[in-house]
């Protein structure tokens, strides 16, 4: 297996990672193992009657609920194998590093991200679905989708250098295209993560109200003060009181504030989108570029359409799943975009 074979495996792998992530997430089963990496101290779900007696004793305040358990199992024997073909890719990259067309930086960076996201998903339990913690995981995830496809397409020698030639001044458009995404995906894991989906169930409105009553000041603190024993002079002052975030613990009016600006950072993204994508379509030189226009305003039409069911139809976990999903083959047709603007023979 080549390189380029190589890289549209795991980018496919990737792929899957971030929708069985974001199904893990939105079926409430981020906490379906409180422990990591293993699930109840073994490598799988309990299943015997003595693996379930010994999950049980080792966590009295967790209850084992198989289907949970599975799924975020999943997603983690999904995310190891998507770590060792990351690994693989590295390692055949340096192997091939005398071949001048062989991409050696990325395949490198990308091991580092991987640990980086094995950490995450660890704190992502010991944490307790921290909101920041739950929602970088969730970027760097979409990141390593995004540079996988990327190396995909470098390594397939893809497209023609003239596509390029006749269309650079569309690179600072593109740019600034996947930076307005990437904040809208930021909104969107930190609306998740908060559990502030469904405080406006109406719409246009919010609440019936166009300026419902938000709260600002809490609704965007990254990383909050946790409440430590009363007695600063007692000797566990250190310790601090872990905050379980399953469920959310903002009020109303702070969720609501979450829940507008991914709403109205959803309408910023999709005008910008839709404008770029019928622009490139109409107007741009070659073959390929007027298809990746294309390409682009078909999907953020479908995406802002999935947002819209998601508040007609209260969060269906298929309707939620589909909306990361396409979230995440948004930003891969902006990586074409990008990809096509930068081409080397």
């Amino acid at each position: 297996m080549n390189f380029h074979q190589l890289a549209l495996i795991t980018t496919l792998i990737a792929f899957i990672a971030i929708m069985l992530g974001a199904y893990t997430r939105l079926s409430n089963a981020g906490l379906g193992c409180p422990d990591w990496p293993g699930c109840y101290g073994q490598l799988n779900v309990p299943v015997t009657a003595d693996e379930l007696s010994q999950a049980n004793e080792a966590f009295p305040d967790k209850p084992l609920e198989t289907d949970k358990a599975w799924k975020e199992m999943t997603h983690r024997y999904v995310a190891g194998t998507l770590g060792l073909l990351i690994l693989i890719m590295s390692l055949v990259a340096w192997k091939n590093k005398k071949n001048a067309q062989q991409a050696i930086i990325l395949p490198t960076i990308l091991v580092g991200i991987v640990i980086f996201q094995a950490l995450l998903g660890m704190w992502t339990v010991t944490l307790l679905l921290k909101p920041l913690v739950v929602m970088v995981h969730l970027l760097f995830g979409f990141t390593t989708l995004a540079i996988l496809f990327w190396l995909t397409l470098k390594s397939g020698h893809y497209f023609r250098l003239s596509e390029q030639l006749l269309n650079q001044r569309y690179r600072l458009p593109a740019l600034l295209a996947v930076i307005i995404l990437v904040m809208q995906i930021a909104l969107g894991g930190w609306t998740s993560s908060n559990y502030a989906a469904l405080v406006c169930p109406d719409l246009p409105t919010c609440q019936a109200s166009w300026w419902p009553d938000m709260n600002f000041n809490d609704a965007f603190v990254l990383w909050p003060e946790e409440e430590g024993p009363e007695d600063e002079s007692s000797e566990n002052q250190a310790l601090i009181t872990a905050v379980n975030y399953e469920g959310g613990v903002l009020d109303l009016q702070a969720r609501t504030a979450i829940h507008w600006t991914h709403r109205m950072g959803a309408v910023i993204t999709f005008l910008y989108l839709f404008s770029l994508g019928i622009t490139i379509y109409r107007k741009s030189q070659g073959n390929i570029m007027p298809m990746a226009g294309l390409l682009i305003t078909g999907i953020v039409v479908f995406q802002f359409c999935l947002g819209l069911a998601n508040v007609f139809f209260n969060l269906p976990l298929f309707v939620a799943v589909a909306h990361n999903a396409t979230a995440a083959l948004l930003l891969l047709s902006l990586v074409l975009l990008n990809y096509i603007l930068h081409i080397r023979d």
